[in-house]
Parts: C-alpha cells; structure tokens; sequence
C-alpha cells in the first residue's frame, strides 16, 4: 500500500503571549488568522478552501482550555453551525482533542455579538484552533479562547454527545480519497468514560463498494500495533467505520447483529455507534466495528503462509465472500456454476496457485454436493437472519470459511444490512410478499438463488432442521418483547448524535440510495423497524409452519413434572396435533397443553 502525504505551510503572525490565569488567552496567531483575534467585528477570517478551514492560535506553552467565544461573520453566521474548537501540543494538529461543538442554529450566534460555550476538558494545550464545518471557507468574525496555564491531565475529556467520539486527524490533512493509497494518520478515541483516551498512529483509507459513492464516505483504519478498542473483544489492527447513509435509523447493521447473537451464529461482528470527526470538521455518526478478517475472535481459521502448498496445511484455513463485486478484486474465481467467489484469505500478497486451485476445487465441491461439504447449522442461521431482517442482499455477499483438516465449509458472519429492516424500494413492502425475499426481488451473486433452493425449499429435512434453529431462537430472544426493547434503547442511545448527524447530512426528507420512503422525522424512521419487526415474526412464524408459545413455558424431560393421570395434548413445535399420548412418540422436542398449563417438552428415549 502507498502512503501520500502533503506538505501545508502554516503561516505564523506574532501576538503578545499568553496572558493571565483563567483570562483571555492570546498567543502566535496561526494560519494567517489575524482578523479573526482583532477584536474588530467588522473584520473577518475566510480559509482559501471550502472545507478544513481553521483559525487558530500558539499560546507557547500548555493551558487548560475553560471557555471559547465567538461571533459569525455578518451575513453568513449559518456558516459556523458544527464548528468545532480543537486544542493540540502538536503544532500539525495531529494530536488534537475535541474541545466543544456548535452544535444548533440558536448557538451559532448573531454578528456583532459575542458568543460562548463552557469547556468540560482536563487537558493542557499549547495550541487551538477552530475548524469551520465542511463548505463554509471557515467564515468567522472574532473567536476567543479562555483558561489557565497548567499541563492538565486526562481526567475528564470532551465528547460530542454522550456516544465515544472518534477523532482522526492526517498528516498534513490529507483526506482519504481511494482504497488503495493509505493515508497516515493518528486515531484519538474517547470511550465511555470521559477518561478513557486511546491515542495511537496508523492509517485510514476508504472502504466498501457502493457505500463509497455516497458524500458521507466509509474508511478502514489501520493502527499501526494491535488495539483494543472501546469494549470490542478482539486485539487487532484493522478496524472499519461504516457510514451508515442510507440507513436513517443509523441502527440496521446493530440490530442484525443482535440478531446474529441470538441466532447462535459463532462469530457476530462488533459494532458501536460513535461520533467522528476527521481533521476537526464534524463527520456525523459512523458505526465502529470489527474489520472482517482471519483473527483471534473474529474469524477464527488457521492464517496460512505462501509455505502452505501441499498435505494438510494445504487444506486451510480459508476464508473467501460469494462476492458480485469480485470481478473488481485481483485474487477471486468463478464457480463451475458462475457464482463469483472473492477470497479474502490467503491475502492477494501472499496466496499461491496451488491454494487458489484448492479452494477453488473445494467450492465446487460444496456447490455441488452441499449435503456432504456444507455446514447447514451456520448456513440455516446465517439464512434466518438475512430472511427475518429482510436484507435484499443476504446473497449478494456472503461471507464463508473453511478450517484446516476438515471438509466442511462454514458461513458468516453476518454483515451489510443497511438495506435490511423495510429500507429497500424495490422490495417494499416486504411482508407482502409471499415467498422468501431472496425469492421475490432480493439480489443474488451468481448461482446463489438456485443453491439455496436446492438447501432450503427442495429437501425436507433441512425445512425441519430449519424449523428447530427458528424454534430454538424464538425463545432465545427473537420476539417482539425483546427486539422492541433493543430498538428502543438503540433510539435513546442515539438520539443527540442522529440530530447533529442530518445536521450535517440534511437527507431525513430526501430519498437516498434505495429508500422506500419518506418517513419525514428520525422517531418515524425508527417506527417504520418496529412495524416492520413485528409483521415479520407473525411472517416467518406463518411461513416456516411454527406456532410461538410465550415465555414462561418450561423444558423437562418427560417424564418429570408430567401429570399423566390428567389428559393432555400433544402437539409438534410448529403447532400441529400429534396426539394425546407422547409415550408413543418419537424423541424430539413437543409442546404440551394440560388444562390452562402450556409446556415445551423434550422427550428422549
């Protein structure tokens, strides 16, 4: 990977130096910013680009920041809404933290007047600057800074809203701009403890495939040692920022991965929502999560070296996407039956012929005799997830993986669901349709709709196994009461970041990517899910045959806690009448009504 940076000239302007203790602060006025510390409203500062502009200030040596001030410049205060005050000890700014946000209309200020904001950060700064928000050429009359000298500490540092704040700041303010060239850059993440601070170098390029056509762009970070990252389980480099555009609610890809977790899939991706900001302008709410790669605690296979090119080290680990976007990347293939596989690990740099003939040679083996190769436990939740979430892309990329020594291919995990949750025009509404969305009107790489066919609609005993998987996570979860509760505090958790968001991205009334709607206010965005949630479970319960008994009903093993001198009903999990008498039956798992009880039961003989 290339790494590109530019050379930018700070221009230096010689003030007085820093004033008294806990006063107006006064310094080396930074980037030819002169107008904006004149004290004359009449004057003011304008960067010579749209966006990035900053005014700032060398106060020669550490001060703990206690207030900023400011007035917008006649005409065009609007220009200053999400602006944002940075303090650094590196003159680059690349070790900047976040010191306040203007974050309404009304904070913005009127020209000729003197706004302010409290500084809740513990830190000492030697510089400061404002960043003036995307487009605004950073326009402003008059900014002060106020505070004390002192070196400061960690102890309480500032975040956006309520949500851990991302701060990625580039050498010489280059912004990521490909997936190819990787851009130097210091990552600052402020958790959930305002003193909880990871600092650390890196690089940060964009990501994804249609998600990079949209103004809010995705990036994969790179740190440059392992992190451990917010509350994430894994010690790792790589780490991805998704955007998030087209998902209003800014919460899809978090529930399907709640999902996930309580399907029972081996390996559900981290996220988090968080706040970001990228060279101090203000980026919006991007969700932080695991970069999906071979890794302890991600996907967990052996890591093969080029050395691995026959025996059983030839066999794995593998890992490789059912990819409709592989014809973009170097080290993919083609199915005998035309579905396009990307393998994502051995990486590009390092697989060799003989193990993309393997695992080439292996997937043909599994596409055409999947009941021997293919893993139907993960297969089956991977396909109730994509189904019950109705992501009209669940086959358009799908992630798989084969272990060494072993025949079996696995899939997961589960990944892009911006389009899932009714928030795909071409589909809506879904649960109108009577088929499977993978059926009627989902995308599919490939093969991928004949295959699992093959899997899900065309072999009996796999629709039963289907049914015990649905069964089993229905009570493990998947139900109104628990998903509404987690949608619900999804909302409260994001409600301050999702205002500043679509202040940043003015899109809530506009169709973007394929919305089928306009939902008009975040709260209607996020009652469409908790509609759409609950006509697909009666949707899924209808289609797979399966009858939904509530919590509070008990697993025993018959015959304990059975009273057999009173009569009973049998009936299968799916809701059926099979009797009156379960000693005749075979073992499995039943339900039983006796009088007003209702009990799951499992017999084993």
């Amino acid at each position: 990977m290339k790494r590109h940076s530019i050379t930018i000239i700070l221009l230096w302007a010689a003030c007085a130096m820093a004033l008294a203790e806990d006063g107006i602060l006064n310094g080396t006025i930074l980037n030819n910013a002169d107008s904006a510390f004149d004290g004359d409203p009449d004057t003011y500062f304008a960067a010579t680009t749209a966006n990035f502009g900053w005014a700032g200030i060398d106060l020669g040596e550490r001060h703990v920041i206690t207030r900023v001030g400011w007035m917008p410049r006649d005409n065009v205060s609007s220009r200053m809404l999400l602006g944002v005050f940075e303090g650094a000890n590196s003159p680059d700014f690349m070790d900047a933290l976040p010191l306040a946000i203007i974050r309404s209309v009304n904070e913005v200020g009127k020209p000729g007047e003197m706004s302010y904001a409290d500084v809740s950060c513990s830190q000492g700064f030697r510089y400061v600057r404002y960043v003036g928000p995307s487009s605004s050429f950073c326009h402003v009359a008059e900014l002060k800074f106020f505070g004390h000298k002192g070196m400061g500490d960690h102890s309480n540092l500032y975040r956006i809203t309520n949500l851990p704040t991302v701060s990625i700041h580039t050498a010489d303010g280059v912004v990521p701009y490909d997936k190819v060239h990787e851009i130097e850059a210091r990552f600052t993440i402020i958790g959930d403890s305002t003193s909880a601070l990871l600092s650390e170098t890196g690089t940060i390029r964009e990501r994804g495939n249609a998600s990079r056509d949209f103004p809010k762009k995705p990036w994969r970070i790179n740190f440059d040692s392992k992190q451990h990252v917010l509350d994430a389980p894994a010690h790792a480099r790589k780490w991805t920022l998704i955007n998030n555009y087209g998902d209003k609610t800014l919460m899809r890809n978090l529930l399907a991965f709640e999902l996930s977790r309580l399907m029972g899939m081996p390996y559900t991706p981290y996220g988090r929502a968080v706040d970001v900001l990228l060279n101090g302008e203000y980026k919006g709410c991007y969700q932080l999560c695991d970069h999906i790669q071979v890794h302890k605690q991600r996907v967990e296979i052996e890591e093969m070296t080029p050395r691995d090119n026959s025996g059983i080290a030839l066999t794995g680990g593998y890992f490789i996407e059912i990819d409709a976007y592989a014809y973009n990347e170097s080290s993919c293939f083609y199915s005998t039956n035309s579905t396009p596989v990307t393998i994502k690990s051995p990486d590009e740099d390092s697989i060799t012929t003989s193990q993309k003939n393997y695992i080439r040679s292996h997937f043909n083996k599994m596409e055409s005799n999947w009941s021997r190769y293919l893993d139907l436990n993960t297969f089956l939740r991977h396909f109730l997830v994509g189904e019950f979430s109705g992501n009209t892309d669940t086959y358009w990329s799908l992630f798989m993986y084969k272990h060494r020594q072993n025949d079996t291919i696995y899939t997961g995990p589960v990944w892009d669901f911006d389009l899932a949750f009714e928030n795909d025009q071409r589909t809506y509404p879904i649960n109108n349709r009577k088929d499977y969305i993978y059926r009627s009107g989902g995308s599919y790489a490939g093969d991928m709709r004949n295959f699992v066919d093959k899997i899900v609609v065309r072999t009996a005993s796999t629709r039963e196994r289907l049914l015990d998987i649905w069964d089993e996570a229905r009570h493990a979860g998947i139900n109104e009461k628990h998903l509404i509760a987690y949608i619900d505090s999804l909302e409260e958790e994001l409600q301050l970041s999702q205002k500043l968001n679509f202040l940043r991205w003015p899109i809530m009334n506009r169709y973007v990517h394929e919305n089928p709607k306009i939902w008009g206010s975040y709260a209607a965005e996020v009652d469409n899910v908790r509609n759409f949630i609950r006509k697909r479970l009666d949707w899924m319960d209808n289609k797979l045959g399966y009858t939904y008994v509530p919590e509070g009903i008990s697993v025993v093993t018959v015959p304990d806690e059975i009273d057999f001198s009173r009569p009973y009903s049998v009936l299968t999990i799916s809701g059926q009448l099979c009797g009156k008498d379960i000693s005749v039956l075979p073992s499995g798992f039943y339900i039983i009504r006796q009088e007003d009880r209702v009990r799951k039961i499992r017999v084993e003989k």
